[in-house]
């Protein structure tokens, strides 16, 4: 062995800052993106945010209606009242002992959003040192009150509570929700009707009363923010010809700010260069993303003018490797272009992963998508005989003869998955 100097050539990919800034980019959605763009407009003083809708770098909270600005209606959901308000003021009429109207006070504070009761009795008594039969009584007070169920301990419970205060006298129903609740959401009906000596029919029975109780009873008074779902690409037929509109026209214009021309220093001049540096990356970022997309949706619009006209069972298989070929991109980035987007369509708005489908052997020479197998399954099992409901085997041979399709039993169960459909065994009905 011997030590020396050897000069070795290789190639190796380095991801660089501004590559890694362009990929992100390029997957990010419409809203995402003017999220990032804000968050760069308060880091880099050359970036210059022009759009009346925008206000010093951030979108107006305010509305105009009728020439009038009010502020967005969906704010005052946030001043609602809220499910403890609603049981500390029915508590309020109740004729309690000062110590137990104290204890129910303590565990309508304690009601999660559900409108269960989370406490451990023990730390409880520990803490406020009450005895059992106190808590206990005071429990009893707070499932008096309304809605119905609320103050369980538990999912069985909370079911028990609402029967006992319905009108009906199915004693089975509340034994079942004692007793055996998982063996009943499994739909075990027929091992259920032998444990009881009933009939299957009565346990059915039982099953949809219970299907009609609330296991959430507090949930309505749950403050929540709507989620709203923004396409970032429109689809639109005008005179037989459908186009492409991308829904960036949100994203604030940028431009370069002329407020620091006037600085001379050298470090001045090295910051103010590497700011500048930045913002072009940005905005040949962002018009690479535009570009990239673009491309992607013309190549899609080619291949799918039959499901842009009649909808999703006309959805032609389409995969990214196909795309990447004749949009001339690479596999990754047609991925990533369609990560987190949504397409409004003259048929709907769906997410744009949803519609590049794979391709199944078929009778015909187009092939099928999945999106379109996915749909035929969701109307077969909507039309069938609940009493006798198909089974993954059923299925696969109504494709084989209504539409010409093969596929394998796995792949029916593995899609019925994806679509959040039970097995034929828990979809059967007795009556």
């Amino acid at each position: 062995m011997e030590l020396g100097l050897i000069q070795k050539q290789t190639t190796k990919l380095v991801m660089t800052t501004q590559l890694h800034q362009a990929i992100s980019i390029l997957q990010y959605s419409t809203a995402e993106l003017m999220e990032y763009v804000k968050e760069q407009a308060l880091e880099n003083p050359l970036i210059e945010l022009q759009t009346s809708s925008w206000e010093g770098g951030v979108r107006s909270s305010k509305r105009v209606y009728d020439g009038e600005t009010k502020k967005d209606p969906l704010e005052y959901a946030e001043s609602r009242k809220t499910l403890q308000d609603e049981l500390h003021e029915q508590a309020r009429c109740l004729k309690l002992t000062p110590r137990i109207e104290s204890l129910v006070h303590y565990l309508i504070d304690n009601v999660d959003d559900a409108g269960y009761l989370r406490l451990n009795e023990f730390e409880m008594m520990s803490l406020l040192h009450v005895q059992k039969d106190e808590i206990d009584e005071a429990v009893r007070h707070v499932q008096l009150l309304d809605p119905i169920g609320i103050g369980a301990r538990s999912l069985s419970e909370c079911l028990y509570l609402q029967l006992n205060e319905s009108n009906s006298l199915n004693e089975l129903a509340r034994v079942l929700v004692q007793e055996n609740l998982k063996a009943l959401a499994e739909k075990k009906f027929r091992d259920l009707a032998k444990e009881y000596s009933v009939s299957t029919v009565e346990i059915q029975r039982a099953a949809d009363l219970i299907a009609t109780l609330d296991p959430r009873p507090g949930s309505k008074w749950a403050v929540e923010r709507p989620s709203y779902v923004v396409p970032d690409v429109m689809i639109v037929e005008k005179n037989g010809t459908f186009t492409i509109t991308l829904l960036d026209d949100e994203l604030p214009a940028m431009k370069v700010s002329n407020d620091y021309k006037s600085f001379k220093t050298i470090e001045a001049a090295e910051y103010l260069k590497d700011k500048y540096q930045q913002v072009n990356w940005l905005l040949k970022s962002i018009e690479q993303r535009k570009q990239t997309l673009r491309s992607i949706m013309k190549v899609f619009i080619m291949h799918q003018q039959r499901f842009l006209k009649y909808g999703v069972a006309d959805l032609a298989p389409l995969t990214l490797k196909e795309v990447a070929l004749e949009a001339n991109v690479h596999e990754s980035t047609v991925s990533r272009a369609i990560k987190s987007k949504y397409v409004q369509t003259p048929h709907g708005l769906f997410a744009l992963k949803d519609l590049f489908t794979s391709r199944l052997s078929s009778d015909s020479l187009e092939g099928t998508s999945s999106s379109s197998v996915k749909l035929f399954i969701k109307e077969l099992v909507e039309n069938e005989s609940k009493l006798k409901p198909l089974s993954d085997q059923k299925i696969v041979e109504a494709l084989h003869i209504q539409k010409g399709v093969e596929v394998s039993r796995r792949t029916i169960a593995k899609y019925r998955d994806e679509l959040k459909i039970v097995s034929s065994s828990k979809r059967k009905r007795f009556v």
